[in-house]
């Protein structure tokens, strides 16, 4: 007969959340006066409620930090998140329940919540780099005034850089270049906006379907508002198409251009793939395409190599609205600069990645043969999102153009 009770399975939920160390040495101290109560928290706490199938043992974990939090329970705080430290939660995620307990337990809570995990942290010697909120460094975010509004971000000081985000992404696409433009890590240092496309982010999402100069115009009230312009501009993908545009129809905003992994054009089949890809959200939303889209963007190697990174370009396109993923779909679709690319006069960089299956190395050659002075690069590593797998590489090419 089995002699495994609901005390044995308890214990085992007690070693997997807190670890060996703490309940053998909880177990190991038990005397004649609390046995029973231990015995009662294993078999009721750690198997009655943590061995219920509701909830997986991360889930639970949040849950009591932030009742630990509202509660002032500090001990037992500090005790449950070292253990979800040491188990490999994801910081980003113990980040978000204290941020959502400033609201709801209160921020001196919040306050005491951040100093005991920070200092578990640089116990475990995983405390995050320094991010400093110096006015150089600070990252800003604002509205447009007009509309649709759009949310921008700002930080660094210097000459202007703006930089613009693939189709399914967001502003964040591009945090780390942002911060090293910012600094100065690639010269001079700059100033640098980014900002949420319409239908994307932050961003306003008007009903659509968008059109490609939809997207140019809302490029050029942001330069405007702004008041900084010309601006160097650093599109990706459909952030280049904008670009592209943006020189075209509004050369007095654009000193610099760097178009990567892009195209001026589709063929006609390609025009026909992106109406199925509209047809297949607007009726099964975007699980339907979230896992091609992310084949697409980042090559087999890095999937493999990067699966954090990875999840994050997945987790970034299910989160999108599908109306607005559509309607920017079909502003994609339509894109048609390619011959209109000679009435661009700004010195021009484009970047081309060797592995890349949506915007292929001979898409790149097209645009940069048609700009007059144009540069062409190919990143050997490099598919769709080249900023992402091939930062250096990306960087330097920027830093030799800037």
């Amino acid at each position: 007969m089995d002699r495994e009770d609901d005390f044995d399975r308890g214990v085992k939920n007690r070693r997997t959340v807190l670890g060996d160390a703490w309940v053998d040495k909880s177990l190991g101290n038990a005397n004649a006066f609390n046995a029973d109560f231990q015995s009662l928290i294993t078999r009721y706490a750690w198997n009655d409620i943590w061995g219920r199938p509701g909830l997986d043992h991360t889930t639970r974990r949040f849950l009591v930090l932030g009742m630990t939090m509202g509660l002032a329970r500090w001990e037992e705080f500090e005790l449950h998140c070292g253990a979800a430290i040491r188990a490999g939660v994801p910081l980003a995620k113990i980040q978000e329940t204290l941020m959502q307990g400033a609201i709801y337990c209160g921020v001196p809570a919040a306050n005491t919540a951040f100093k005991i995990t920070t200092d578990l942290l640089r116990e475990h010697g995983l405390l995050p780099g320094a991010q400093s909120l110096a006015e150089a460094a600070r990252v800003a975010t604002h509205r447009t005034f007009s509309t649709p509004q759009l949310k921008l971000a700002l930080q660094g000081q210097g000459t202007p850089v703006l930089l613009s985000h693939a189709l399914g992404l967001d502003l964040a696409m591009w945090d780390d270049l942002a911060a090293r433009l910012a600094a100065g890590d690639l010269g001079a240092p700059h100033e640098v906006l980014r900002y949420d496309h319409r239908g994307h982010g932050g961003s306003a999402a008007p009903s659509g379907p968008y059109a490609m100069d939809d997207l140019v115009d809302d490029a050029a009230r942001v330069v405007r508002e702004w008041g900084r312009g010309p601006v160097t501009w650093i599109g990706l993908s459909m952030g280049a198409m904008v670009g592209m545009g943006l020189a075209i129809r509004h050369p007095e905003l654009v000193s610099k251009l760097v178009l990567a992994n892009t195209t001026s054009l589709y063929p006609e089949a390609g025009r026909a793939a992106w109406a199925q890809r509209i047809a297949t959200v607007d009726a099964e939303g975007m699980a339907a395409v979230a896992e091609m889209v992310v084949e697409r963007y980042l090559h087999a190697d890095f999937r493999a190599a990067e699966p954090a990174a990875t999840q994050a370009i997945r987790s970034r396109i299910l989160a999108n609205d599908p109306a607005g993923y559509a309607a920017s779909c079909a502003a994609v679709a339509g894109v048609a600069w390619q011959d209109r690319l000679g009435e661009i006069g700004c010195p021009t960089l484009v970047i081309s990645g060797a592995r890349d299956a949506g915007a292929p190395v001979a898409m790149g050659e097209a645009i940069a043969s048609r700009v007059p002075g144009a540069r062409f690069e190919v990143i050997a590593e490099a598919s769709h999102l080249s900023v992402l797998e091939t930062p250096e590489e990306f960087e330097a090419l920027l830093r030799s153009f800037l």
